[in-house]
């Protein structure tokens, strides 16, 4: 790999660019680490699951651009963004990758308001009189 790979992973209102190098196994979100940026454990879990399910740690330093959603959604899109990545890298990661679930873009999202609803299915109360 002579310079960086990069890759987009989505999630809800989550997009997040993917920069991956030759490196120590450096993982950095908006300019912050990633353990300081996402607190919670199962959300740096999220982060590190294509990496060690490929078998790469401390292989690669990502650089990662997150922007819009939730945490949550912005771990979720990273993870996607990550895998991508590495297949970008090595396109021998697929079948592991894709056996663990994680080329898969969840395309579940908010959905819309109806005109004459209170929120996207709930009604107004009913009353006969």
């Amino acid at each position: 790999m002579e310079k960086q790979k990069n890759a987009v992973g989505r999630r809800k209102e989550a997009v997040t660019r993917v920069f991956i190098s030759r490196g120590e196994g450096k993982i950095t979100i908006n300019d912050k680490d990633y353990k300081k940026y996402f607190p919670l454990v199962y959300l740096q879990n999220q982060v590190e699951a294509p990496i060690k399910t490929a078998d790469v740690a401390g292989k690669f330093d990502i650089v990662i651009n997150a922007q819009g959603g939730g945490l949550k959604g912005q771990a979720e899109a990273a993870k996607l963004g990550i895998a991508r990545a590495l297949l970008e890298v090595n396109p021998e990661f697929r079948p592991i990758l894709k056996a663990a679930g994680q080329l898969t873009r969840d395309p579940r999202s908010v959905e819309r308001k109806k005109f004459g609803h209170k929120k996207a299915r709930r009604s107004f109360q009913f009353s006969k009189r």
